[in-house]
């Protein structure tokens, strides 16, 4: 025979089991639905990055076509002008540069691979400026395996070709220089081209403003480091009044893996 106490507790039980049950159906619930919206935020973030990935690809791919069709209109002039010895010339630095250019993968290059390269579109300058093109550059020796921006170099010495050294009259100069302070890489694209440049886009602490379509290539840096390190670098171009032009980038101190410091 039961007891009352026995009893009472029969009846605690009964009434308690349920209510626990609810309670802990409910976490569970609450717990399934956190965990769902934590996957789904994860897979959100995934995208978010393959999105940006893919976008970074597309940015860096735009690069090459860009400097292919002007090379070629270079070796087009030579050969109709008959110059088969500079035409010769042209055609070894334009191979030296797509055979360094299709050995970089990914999202970096180091700096004496982009230095390597952009010499050889120097090279293909001087055929056409002569005399008249003076180029000088310097590198603090350890960052020559440090990483750039594929392109990066190239696009800046273009640039400064196409909007100001072009237009030059007289001894066209062009210098850069990489160097590092705090932990970071500056890279500094100087030209003594005419200072104030019609149709240049006008960059400055990152932001660009009325760049036209001719202001491309500087745009198209500024969104690949932004989409690498948003605040940590930045792009800036001075136009001097006396004449000249400045392009500055800086961006993280990076090396690969093997040789980090």
């Amino acid at each position: 025979m039961i007891t009352y106490k026995a009893f009472i507790w029969l009846v605690i039980i009964s009434i308690l089991a349920p209510v626990a049950g609810a309670i802990t159906l409910l976490l569970m619930l609450v717990f399934e639905r956190e965990l769902e919206f934590i996957k789904s935020r994860y897979l959100k973030l995934q995208l978010e990055q393959e999105l940006q990935q893919m976008e970074y690809i597309q940015l860096t791919q735009q690069i090459k076509p860009h400097f292919l069709f002007n090379t070629l209109n270079l070796l087009l002039s030579l050969a109709r002008l008959k110059k088969f010895n500079e035409l010769i010339r042209a055609l070894e630095n334009l191979v030296i540069f797509l055979r360094v250019s299709y050995q970089t993968r990914g999202q970096w290059a180091q700096i004496h691979e982009e230095i390597q390269f952009t010499l050889a579109y120097l090279e293909i300058q001087k055929m056409r400026f002569g005399q008249r093109l003076k180029v000088s550059y310097e590198v603090v020796p350890e960052l020559m395996n440090a990483f750039i921006l594929p392109y990066m170099l190239q696009t800046l010495v273009e640039n400064a070709f196409k909007h100001g050294l072009e237009k030059k009259v007289g001894e066209a100069i062009l210098r850069f220089s990489f160097t590092t302070k705090e932990e970071k890489i500056w890279l500094r694209v100087w030209d003594n081209g005419p200072g104030e440049r019609k149709n240049a886009p006008d960059v400055t602490n990152g932001n660009t403003t009325n760049i036209p379509t001719k202001g491309q290539g500087l745009q198209n840096i500024r969104r690949r480091l932004n989409l690498l390190f948003s605040e940590k670098a930045k792009v800036t171009l001075t136009h001097h009044p006396e004449g000249g032009t400045e392009a500055i980038v800086f961006w993280p101190l990076l090396y690969p893996e093997s040789e980090a410091k």
